[in-house]
């Protein structure tokens, strides 16, 4: 017994050590980059100011060693970033705001950025959806940023006149998940390599030579970003037949966040309505819309009842403007009082006040008496379904995303 005590202490104050440990690394390593930012935003600023011509024309050569320090610069500030990523990963610190999104969006938003980089390569650049693709439930940015992570990889190592590929599958025999691949011609990885590949600081080399080398974290990142959102990742790969990695993201599901609004005391409420709030951007203002979507979202939720009313954000039509369902347990009278709480809570904040104009809509629903034998899940599930395919919801881009 006193064995045992004794053990479980050490392993408490091992335990407790090692936290402190990533603790202590962690303020290092934010203390540190904040320091290394500041001296490179300054760089970057000059050289810039050089490249654009204001201190005076430049000739051939002058420019050629200017690209090559902004390269430079760049690169040691994605290095930064990387490193501080890796490191909140271990310490348990990313944070993720999973939502209801479009996967198509974000493989187009991130192939739109290596688009550029793969002319120059003579890469080709494609993307194949399935056009039966659901909604998921995942952080966009953090969706994005993997897939950044494993398109800058399959541009950097497939040759020219190679080409990458971005694709997206859906099995019958695993209906809950997207699968996402990025495949690439390249030159491939080694048979030790696929098992070490997302290991913190692993490089293949037989993947890389002097001019393309990095810390060796994106993958580790993009495994910690892709595991924390429910999903998984791994590698295919052959010698000089190039690499497919994929991932999974979790297929965005109605049913579960609808039984506690559909449903009071194990029966189905009569009616239900259905909320949608329009946010578009006025052009000339900037504002971080990243953030104020968050903020938006939350402000949204504290106007509604707590286990009573969801909401959601919800993929727009556009790029200027952010969408919003909420799903009330009122009928129509009820979302009017709902609706003008919002609206009401909106223009208090100043940001959104100046920054956009705001359109809401309002729909009842009569919801359906369950059948002799019929389950309140079935029940819940058909209403999700009627929900998500509606016309109401399809004007706000709310239906699967094809291609």
């Amino acid at each position: 017994m006193r064995y045992a005590m004794d053990r479980q202490a050490l392993l408490t104050s091992l335990d407790m050590s090692r936290k402190q440990q990533l603790e202590f690394k962690d303020q290092f390593l934010s203390h540190v980059s904040h320091e290394l930012r500041t001296p490179l935003t300054c760089i970057h600023q000059f050289v810039s100011i050089l490249l654009d011509g204001l201190a005076g024309e430049l000739k051939s050569e002058q420019r050629d060693h200017l690209e090559t320090a902004m390269r430079s610069v760049n690169q040691l500030r994605h290095m930064i970033g990387d490193l501080l990523e890796a490191t909140r990963a271990e310490s348990g610190k990313v944070a993720l705001s999973p939502r209801c999104m479009s996967i198509a969006d974000a493989i187009r938003q991130a192939v739109a950025m290596f688009r550029a980089s793969a002319e120059r390569k003579r890469v080709g650049l494609e993307v194949a959806l399935d056009v039966r693709t659901p909604l998921v439930y995942a952080d966009p940015g953090r969706i994005v940023q993997v897939l950044t992570n494993l398109l800058d990889n399959a541009i950097k190592f497939t040759p020219p006149d190679g080409s990458v590929v971005v694709s997206t599958r859906l099995f019958e025999t695993d209906k809950e998940f997207v699968y996402v691949s990025v495949s690439d011609t390249g030159r491939g990885i080694s048979r030790e390599g696929i098992n070490l590949i997302f290991e913190r600081l692993y490089q293949d080399a037989n993947a890389i030579d002097d001019s393309r080398k990095g810390l060796g974290l994106g993958l580790y990142i993009a495994k910690q970003l892709v595991q924390r959102g429910g999903g998984r990742i791994w590698v295919e790969s052959q010698a000089q037949q190039g690499s497919a990695f994929s991932f999974t993201v979790p297929v965005f599901s109605l049913d579960k966040l609808l039984v506690p609004v559909v449903s009071d005391g194990g029966k189905l409420r009569d009616v239900i309505s259905l909320i949608k709030i329009t946010l578009k951007h006025r052009s000339h203002v900037a504002v971080n819309w990243d953030g104020s979507q968050q903020q938006c979202l939350e402000l949204i939720q504290s106007c509604l009842y707590t286990g009573r009313d969801l909401v959601m954000a919800a993929p727009s039509d556009g790029l200027n403007q952010d969408s919003f369902l909420v799903i009330a347990s009122a009928d129509m009278n009820g979302a009017a009082v709902i609706e003008k709480r919002i609206s009401d809570q909106l223009h208090l904040e100043e940001e959104f006040k100046t920054a956009c104009t705001l359109g809401t809509s309002v729909r009842e629903m009569q919801l359906p008496d369950a059948q002799a034998g019929e389950s309140l899940e079935a029940v819940v599930h058909g209403i999700a379904e009627q929900i998500m395919h509606s016309p109401f919801m399809q004007n706000g881009n709310l239906s699967s995303a094809s291609n």
